[in-house]
């Protein structure tokens, strides 16, 4: 049982090259976490690049996704006693320097979950035309469902608290994405939503899972689940 109070965790999919740099980023501005890296069944050097840059790695068999990567992370942090957990992509694309920014708002604010929005900060964000329009589809959704506005609901540039972590890693509770959906479920079980300003860089490598028919198959898979979760009960926490 280590007991530390924040746990920082990168799910990571042949990031070799651009993993390092990542944890050295999250080391400079926010040395007082630990750093876990989830390796996603990558085919390259992710998990010795990781190793090297003085992260600790918990290794997936194989490809399982960002939503199973998020989750074994999640529940390291519950049952290592972490009381707060912060991710970021290990992609090189949410900005460490925002980690700060990140730990205030999630220890002072009464927020349970903290999103960092591309859109808040007046930042012009480089996406395709697809994905933006996507991005704001989504955001008018999850506020008309919240009730509160949210502008970014596929930003995965999160920070969380212990409940959600615990909430989060119920065998009855799963996701592919973590995103409008997500946010939904959560706002239902009663936990408090919040978004932050933050800046992101353009993929500098690597293969996005939102290429191709991705993006189509993602609208249908959120709009499914968000369907289904308006049928269910309310869950419990």
């Amino acid at each position: 049982m280590v007991n530390r109070e924040v746990l920082i965790i990168i799910p990571a999919f042949n990031e070799a090259d651009r993993i390092g740099a990542v944890i050295e980023g999250i080391k400079n501005n926010c040395p007082m976490a630990d750093i876990l890296v989830i390796d996603d069944g990558s085919g390259d050097r992710t998990l010795e690049k990781s190793i090297q840059a003085g992260a600790r790695v918990v290794s997936l068999p194989f490809n399982l996704g960002v939503g199973a990567a998020l989750q074994t992370g999640y529940k390291f942090a519950v049952s290592h006693g972490y009381q707060y957990l912060i991710q970021l992509d290990g992609d090189g694309q949410h900005d460490p320097s925002f980690l700060p920014s990140f730990l205030r708002a999630i220890q002072t604010s009464g927020s349970d979950l903290v999103i960092g929005s591309r859109f808040l900060s007046g930042a012009r964000y480089e996406g395709s035309r697809t994905r933006v329009t996507g991005i704001r589809f989504f955001g008018w959704l999850a506020s008309v469902l919240t009730g509160q506005r949210l502008t970014d609901p596929t930003s995965g540039y999160r920070a969380l608290k212990k409940p959600v972590l615990e909430f989060c890693i119920q065998d009855s509770y799963s996701f592919d994405y973590p995103d409008a959906d997500f946010l939904f479920v959560l706002h239902r079980a009663g936990f408090r939503l919040e978004e932050i300003p933050v800046q992101m860089h353009p993929r500098s490598g690597g293969q996005s899972q939102h290429r191709g028919l991705g993006p189509l198959r993602y609208l249908f898979k959120i709009t499914l689940s968000i369907s289904v979760n308006l049928l269910r009960r309310r869950p419990v926490r």
